[in-house]
């Protein structure tokens, strides 16, 4: 017969992976610690998704504007009195003008002025609508063209310049007379 006894036989078949309490307190703990990461990892898969970009506040609205138009239509009065130099002035460029803000020529500075009025009405004028360096164009918002070349000559002349303010265009009805 065989030289192993009974008892030999029996404790080698019922012998697991855990051979000593280190590797026991070791299964214990990973048995915990991998199914917690597996979800944490999880839901942070899940939750990524819908996430808003930063600083959106209102998602709806900040949606709409990834999804709007290219195009918009305004429309305006066409019949409507134009600003004078001063209104506009008053109303859009007296932050920076008045303060000298980001380089910004200061309204009744002679001496920043004279160089900008010496290149002329119309390069001034291509400055205001089109921006230049820190000042953003100006064309295309609350004023047409002929108010803002209007502000121009205020802020010219009022530093100094001798530049004559643009005139409206004559009506259409007055020009077939």
């Amino acid at each position: 017969m065989s030289d192993n006894s009974h008892a030999t036989v029996h404790d080698e078949d019922h012998t697991g992976p855990v051979k000593n309490p280190k590797q026991l307190l070791l299964a214990v703990f990973f048995s915990f610690v991998v199914p917690v990461f597996a979800i944490i990892g999880l839901v942070q898969y899940v939750t990524s998704d819908n996430k808003p970009a930063a600083g959106a506040v209102n998602m709806e609205k900040a949606l709409n504007a990834r999804i709007q138009k290219i195009g918009t239509i305004e429309i305006r009065d066409a019949n409507r009195q134009l600003k004078s130099g001063e209104e506009v002035f008053k109303a859009q460029c007296t932050a920076c003008h008045t303060s000298g803000a980001a380089g910004a020529p200061k309204f009744g500075d002679t001496a920043a002025w004279a160089p900008r009025v010496a290149t002329g009405y119309e390069a001034l004028l291509t400055s205001a609508v089109k921006g230049k360096n820190a000042m953003g164009p100006q064309g295309g918002g609350d004023f047409e063209d002929l108010e803002i070349g209007r502000a121009v000559v205020y802020m010219a002349n009022g530093s100094g310049g001798k530049l004559e303010e643009p005139k409206a265009p004559a009506a259409p009805a007055a020009a077939a007379k």
